[in-house]
């Protein structure tokens, strides 16, 4: 399994960054994809998740302002970050499990400027 995450980068506050992660090797349309972050000195969290029928969840800190899709053709799943804020700043990283083992993506930098 491999999961390939891009979109990434640097804005002041109150921007917007739209996060993409395609996943190669697995059954794409039959597992829950999600998004964690980690910032520096802290542990990764649980950011946003999408189950195989389209039904998201957000961490309490960004419900509202993030977005989470899925696109079962192109085996990609979207984070769409609004209204971002300098404590979304993180390294975010794309998660799926397959065979009760955990994948990650390699991550991609988000910094958020006030």
């Amino acid at each position: 399994v491999q999961l390939q995450a891009s979109g990434g980068g640097s804005v002041q506050a109150g921007g917007s960054l739209r996060l993409t992660c395609k996943a190669v090797g697995v059954n794409f349309s039959l597992v829950r994809m999600a998004w964690y972050r980690q910032a520096p000195g802290q542990e990764r969290e649980l950011v946003a998740s999408i189950t195989r029928d389209g039904v998201s969840d957000f961490h309490d800190s960004v419900r509202g302002r993030f977005t989470i899709s899925r696109d079962n053709v192109r085996r990609t799943v979207f984070l769409q970050a609004d209204s971002l804020k300098p404590e979304d700043t993180g390294v975010y990283y794309c998660h799926t499990t397959r065979g009760g083992r955990d994948f990650w993506g390699q991550g991609t930098q988000v910094t958020v400027s006030s």
